[in-house]
């Protein structure tokens, strides 16, 4: 309890009881994604609370599509999206060493300066 007269805290009932959430009455959050023209990607621009999914895209509109060019928009749970854990960012790991993309490990080499060399004296036509 506080001293303070302007402090009112709230009146909680029993910490046992068991508390019924209707429909509707806890929001969720949801991630908007914005598309700025068509054929352009969707960037995150930010999330919404809403309790459905269609007054969180209505939300999203209001919201990120009044004052910034936009042609679509997309509004995801944030309960829906599935990301790898913290721990599991060695799966991302490059290999640093890429000789397999460079054409000198081939032994084709040869055969092409060859075939260039005896083209040069064929192409000579007056």
């Amino acid at each position: 309890m506080s001293l303070d007269p302007r402090v009112n805290r709230l009146k909680l009932g029993d910490p046992n009881a068991v508390i019924k959430v209707e429909e509707g009455e806890n929001w969720n959050v949801y991630e908007v994604f914005h598309q700025e023209k068509r054929g352009a990607h969707h960037e995150h621009v930010g999330c919404v609370h809403a309790p459905d999914p269609q007054l969180a895209l209505i939300f999203a509109k209001e919201q990120f599509a009044r004052r910034k060019k936009c042609v679509n928009l997309w509004v995801v749970k944030s309960a829906d999206i599935l990301a790898f854990d913290v721990e599991d960012e060695d799966m991302f790991a490059n290999n640093l060493e890429k000789t397999y993309r460079d054409a000198s490990g081939f032994k084709v080499m040869e055969k092409i300066n060859k075939f260039k060399q005896s083209s040069k004296g064929t192409t000579d036509v007056k």
